[in-house]
């Protein structure tokens, strides 16, 4: 279980499909370049910041979202992941896990 101060800082792009997703991701090798694409195809309101999430904390996104923005690796394109909201991809900045002891 995540300690409550547990943070993260990580974009996502919303997408019907897993395809769109497959497709999409593909084409992203770079932050820049998902941010980009997060301002052209992402159907989330946050596409217009190129899918920044902001500040992230346990409890406060999808349980799928909130898994793997805590477990997947930084700094590369993760997904799709299915939600009940779509198909996501994540680019996963930085985490800080709260206090361990």
């Amino acid at each position: 279980m995540l300690h409550p101060d547990s943070r993260a800082k990580a974009h996502h792009i919303l997408l019907e499909t897993e395809q769109a997703c497959l497709d999409l991701k593909s084409q992203i090798h770079t932050l820049e370049e998902f941010m980009k694409m997060a301002k052209q195809h992402s159907l989330c309101p946050s596409a217009k910041i190129g899918g920044d999430l902001g500040l992230t904390k346990p409890g406060v996104i999808v349980t799928e979202l909130e898994n793997a923005i805590f477990e997947e690796p930084l700094n590369t394109v993760v997904g799709p992941i299915k939600t009940v909201h779509g198909y996501h991809l994540l680019w996963i900045k930085k985490r800080h896990f709260g206090d361990q002891s």
